[in-house]
């Protein structure tokens, strides 16, 4: 029998499917949220399973934008909730920000699941629950349209994981600031955000809760679409090593 090193990437990974598939039997995530993982897996592979140094720089801009916003929201959907419960709330608390749910398949089930958890977890407000302030945003036709005014509606920045292509078009288009993790980083979304950390969610939240913790005066200089084409750079030459171990 093969043992797995707890120091050993593959070891989290397997956690995170655990994680994932609880989260499913607790209707907190969708059967199409654990295909979207599937795939996001391939891509954690191609760039080293470790959170490379473009995705810490992007880190450091997300935490100073997020901290000098006026009003802040962090967008979550099942398979954040199901993985960063805590660093959702730890995250909201550091930078101010609000939380709002917002899910593509959306359900009253999974919204109550989603809210449990989070609560669970230290939540005291969370928008996207009451259907009196809700209100739709244009370009979207999916369920992710219906948002609250009081939070993704009328904020600044939104800090938008794991998402679709079409929310944050029509999100910029509504003049937000787009903050992402995209494990892509020739996705859709990877490249309209303004700030994409390409990593796996469940490392860099745990850097990004720690970053908005220092007292950051400077914004730190950052271009997305430079730092994507440097995350691009680095998966070519994570690939040519690992050829030549092979």
């Amino acid at each position: 029998m093969t043992i797995i090193p707890k120091s050993h990437p593959r070891l989290n990974s397997l956690l995170i499917r655990e994680k994932l598939v609880n989260g499913f039997d607790n209707n907190l995530v969708a059967k199409e949220g654990l295909l979207a993982h599937g795939r996001g897996e391939a891509f954690d592979y191609l760039i080293g399973e470790k959170t490379s140094k473009s995705a810490k720089e992007a880190i450091k801009a997300a935490a100073f934008m997020l901290k000098n916003a006026e009003n802040s929201v962090i967008s979550v959907n099942g398979n954040f909730a199901a993985l960063c419960p805590k660093e959702i709330i730890q995250l909201a608390k550091n930078t101010d920000s609000k939380i709002e749910v917002n899910l593509f398949y959306s359900s009253e089930k999974r919204k109550k699941a989603i809210t449990k958890i989070l609560k669970k977890s230290g939540a005291k407000e969370i928008l996207g629950l009451n259907k009196k302030s809700s209100i739709k945003l244009l370009g979207i036709d999916s369920a992710r349209r219906i948002v609250d005014k009081n939070g993704i509606f009328s904020a600044d920045v939104v800090l938008v994981p794991l998402e679709d292509g079409d929310r944050t078009i029509a999100l910029k288009k509504a003049k937000k600031k787009i903050v992402t993790f995209d494990l892509n980083p020739l996705s859709r979304t990877a490249e309209t955000a303004d700030i994409t950390i390409v990593d796996n969610v469940t490392r860099s939240m745990k850097l990004l809760v720690i970053e908005s913790k220092k007292k950051l005066k400077k914004s730190p200089t950052f271009n997305n679409n430079k730092n994507l084409k440097i995350a691009i750079l680095e998966i070519k030459k994570n690939l040519e090593r690992r050829a030549k171990d092979a």
